[in-house]
């Protein structure tokens, strides 16, 4: 039986109940690096790993492995990438996603958001164009300050917050105008755009 449970954005804080029961019990947990740490502090014996390779490895030698993710696993997550592996997965717990986690801290709604993933793909910025507000992933290479740059040289106005290790002690969340700097104070970032679209 695989089983992919969603970690919620970092804290073991906010992990739902039934992960926590199923992280308890699991035969075989594998998660990714931080998440792997901090699981470990509740007592739960898992298996780290730091890429997604890895898990594939895992599976052969595994009839049953329950596989730790970060945020929700089916937002842009490992759901995706073990579907295109021909990975039959029996259950997914979801978990609340890191994005959902920002919009609450900045109290904003998000039902008519744009979501973009530039961690770890090819995406492009031009849908923001398009949308009042999006939700942007990040990763080493698309960091805030240069998701800020790049909307600015395209021509798009407004607001951009940048969430940093979001729900861990060192949170950060920055409040820029498009095209200013943001410093990268972590490779761990959630980017939203408020765009200033033409209402005329």
């Amino acid at each position: 039986m695989i089983r992919v449970i969603g970690a919620g954005p970092g804290d073991i804080r906010y992990l739902t109940q039934e992960a926590l029961g199923i992280i308890s019990s699991s035969p075989c947990l594998v998660a990714f690096g931080r998440i792997s740490k901090a699981i470990e502090k509740i007592g739960a014996k898992v298996i780290a790993v730091q890429k997604v390779e890895e898990i594939m490895n895992l599976i052969k030698e595994h009839d049953d492995l329950d596989i730790l993710a970060s945020g929700d696993p089916c937002f842009f997550g490992v759901v995706e990438y073990l579907k295109k592996k021909g990975i039959t997965i029996d259950q997914v717990i979801p978990g609340l996603s890191s994005f959902q986690y920002m919009m609450c801290k900045l109290k904003k709604d998000w039902h008519d958001a744009c979501f973009i993933s530039l961690h770890g793909r090819k995406g492009s910025l031009d849908r923001v164009r398009h949308s009042g507000i999006s939700v942007i992933l990040t990763d080493q290479e698309h960091t805030p300050g240069y998701i800020s740059k790049k909307l600015h040289q395209m021509g798009i106005t407004g607001c951009i917050y940048a969430g940093f290790d979001l729900s861990y002690p060192e949170e950060k969340i920055v409040v820029r105008r498009i095209g200013e700097d943001i410093e990268n104070h972590s490779n761990l970032s959630v980017v939203v755009v408020e765009h200033e679209m033409d209402q005329g």
